[in-house]
């Protein structure tokens, strides 16, 4: 799935500052948990303006559109085709006679492309930089909602527009967020707060799936052609998106002597002990609640909601994304890069949510529907952004995008949640199902108390006085 302090601070309680790299320039980077070996050693996250990979601008105005803008545009277009999709189930279960499992397994069809993209293009990117990775994923995005829109009958060309739109989403999200990061800093945005990178990231992410559910949904429900409207409308968002991205600039130059490209593939950071107890056990709850609130609760409301159904379906869609991109804003006051608050109150948040869930499944009543999404989009909207403030804390410059990959290939197993229940509910009801899940939330949970303040990042920890840099602001080390 952050800190982002542009300025040097040198450790007043260390006996020495180490001489940079007469190569580089850049300092020593002292291994840490889940670091590369030495050999392999890289620029610390917390200063991504002295990395030797950094393209920075001398002197640069300031753009009349922000840069990170310029590739969020991107990053909500593709989201937007990534989640138009969901609400249109029921319309297929209609047209085509899908059954409830095929139609989730359509869902969970882009799952397939998002993680092979997610972890390839992190890794390249920081191989060959941002813009190769990027560019081509809106691309690949107006390709999907081509197949989606000629493929109505075909269960075939459905599944494989799917993947396409799996492939584009998995890109934006890496390598998008990425560079997003980067951009929310000195030299391009030095009035950006540490957590800037992130909270834009993730809420570009979920404003482009709410709008894009909700937008589909009313043109499926109200509008003419419905089952090729929805994708028209999104072939000319992504185009404003691709031709926004085209002018962002590069943060992370292609490397001039890389190292073997299986080399590259390899993660250190996934194995920092802090992601594996914190991150982890929390990742799949993301689009966990958030496929619960639009994919599964809409079909369980189907006999009080006829003839209405997939407004219904966006109506929660909208709901729970909205209500997901409001927490986010506010995460930056729950977040603290010394514990695991963000992640605490985000599986707080879940326990309850799915018991609202289960009260929805077994009243039927939309009302209780409509609250349980709303709940969920909380969880998920908490979970999404204190996700990525850890993954961004304990990544280095050159890991950034492949952890990144790695987190957000793990949420995206919560989009196997919907057909899982599906299956399993031959044997076993949709409200004892979702009390199951508040139970398994509830033990996650006791993991992130467990490691609350436990394997902090090198930069985290422990709290340490640092003396600025010539004109540099202030700053604490912790």
């Amino acid at each position: 799935m952050s800190a982002e302090t542009a300025t040097t601070t040198h450790d007043v309680t260390a006996a020495a500052t180490p001489p940079a790299d007469p190569q580089t320039g850049a300092a020593p980077h002292h291994a840490a948990d889940g670091a590369r070996p030495t050999g392999t050693a890289r620029p610390e996250l917390n200063h991504p303006a002295t990395s030797a990979n950094a393209v920075v601008p001398v002197g640069a105005a300031r753009p009349r559109i922000p840069h990170w803008l310029k590739v969020a545009a991107a990053l909500f277009a593709v989201a937007w085709g990534g989640n138009q999709f969901t609400p249109l189930l029921i319309m297929y279960k209609d047209l085509d006679g899908l059954s409830t499992g095929a139609v989730d397994v359509l869902l969970g069809a882009y799952v397939l492309g998002i993680i092979p993209a997610l972890l390839i293009g992190g890794p390249m990117s920081d191989r060959y930089g941002r813009r190769p990775l990027m560019v081509p994923a809106p691309v690949l995005a107006m390709i999907a909602s081509i197949l989606l829109g000629v493929g109505t009958s075909s269960p075939a060309v459905l599944f494989l527009g799917r993947i396409f739109s799996g492939l584009a989403l998995g890109l934006v999200m890496v390598v998008g967020g990425s560079w997003i990061k980067e951009l929310s800093g000195a030299p391009y945005d030095p009035e950006a707060d540490e957590s800037a990178g992130a909270r834009r990231s993730s809420m570009a992410l979920t404003a482009g799936f709410g709008l894009g559910a909700a937008v589909a949904a009313a043109l499926a429900q109200f509008g003419p052609l419905q089952a090729q409207t929805p994708y028209l409308v999104h072939l000319l968002v992504t185009a404003i998106g691709f031709l926004m991205v085209l002018r962002a600039p590069e943060t992370h130059a292609r490397q001039a002597t890389p190292a073997p490209l299986a080399e590259d593939l390899k993660i250190p950071a996934a194995t920092h002990r802090r992601f594996l107890w914190v991150v982890v056990p929390m990742a799949p709850w993301v689009f966990g609640c958030a496929g619960c609130a639009y994919a599964v609760l809409p079909g369980l409301m189907g006999s009080r909601t006829h003839g209405l159904d997939v407004g219904f379906s966006g109506l929660l869609c909208l709901i729970a994304l909205g209500f997901g991109i409001g927490i986010q804003s506010v995460g930056k006051k729950l977040d603290d890069p010394g514990s695991a608050r963000g992640v605490v109150v985000g599986l707080a948040a879940t326990v309850p949510s799915m018991g609202l869930a289960a009260w929805a499944a077994a009243t039927h009543d939309p009302a209780v529907a409509i609250l349980a999404a709303a709940a969920l989009g909380l969880a998920y909207g908490m979970l999404l952004v204190s996700g990525l403030q850890e993954v961004q804390r304990i990544a280095g410059p050159e890991d950034l995008a492949g952890l990144t990959a790695v987190y957000y290939s793990l949420t995206y197993l919560g989009f196997f949640i919907p057909a899982t229940l599906a299956m399993l509910n031959t044997w076993l009801t949709y409200p004892l199902m979702f009390a199951g899940g508040s139970v398994v939330a509830l033990l996650c949970l006791g993991i992130a108390v467990a490691f609350y303040r436990r394997h902090l990042p090198a930069a985290q920890a422990p709290r340490t006085m640092s003396v600025p840099a010539a004109g540099a602001p202030e700053t604490t080390a912790r």
